[in-house]
């Protein structure tokens, strides 16, 4: 929850108090929940409304120069060499496969590899952190992830294309030292 409100917010810090907020808020609205969705998307949708607020508040003195509104970096686009040819049989998948990981049960589970992973996801820009924490750390369908972030369909998949991305690379860079060490 901090982290998706987190990325309506300035900090970390702020994250953690809108995550507070909204369990208040759950607990003083829980006799109005209808039952229209799962309680978990209604939690969410709390969670989003209240740090929209109060992103909205904390926005208010920062200047305009300094807000990437759209949350994206520019050009976050992999070079076509990445992919195989239109006349390629699997045309527009991966042309190099990812390689294997080094011990992967242990190092995944590890909790440098956890660090890594964590610092990977909060350096994503807003947008891109809450819908992969949305989908791949509340395990979200896409459809909870748009009516609660309010985005459509295809930018919630170009989102999640390129958080998931980012964080791949993060990963690999950090798994590809360690094959280096060994």
């Amino acid at each position: 929850m901090v982290r998706v409100a987190s990325a309506y917010v300035s900090s970390p810090e702020v994250g953690e108090e809108v995550a507070q907020d909204t369990w208040v808020a759950v607990l003083e609205q829980l006799d109005r929940f209808e039952g229209r969705s799962t309680l978990k998307t209604w939690i969410f949708r709390i969670l989003t409304n209240l740090a929209k607020t109060r992103g909205v508040r904390e926005r208010r003195s920062a200047p305009f120069s300094s807000l990437n509104l759209r949350g994206e970096a520019q050009g976050e686009v992999e070079p076509p060499e990445s992919f195989l040819d239109a006349d390629h049989r699997w045309s527009g998948h991966w042309a190099v496969p990812v390689h294997a990981w080094p011990a992967p049960d242990e190092q995944l589970l590890s909790a440098e590899m956890g660090e890594r992973l964590v610092h990977a996801l909060d350096a994503l820009p807003p947008a891109q952190r809450a819908v992969v924490a949305l989908r791949d750390g509340q395990s979200l369908s896409s459809r909870e992830v748009c009516d609660l972030l309010e985005i459509s369909e295809s930018n919630q998949r170009v989102l999640l294309h390129r958080g998931r991305l980012r964080v791949r690379r993060a990963i690999g860079e950090y798994a590809d030292r360690l094959v280096v060490r060994a």
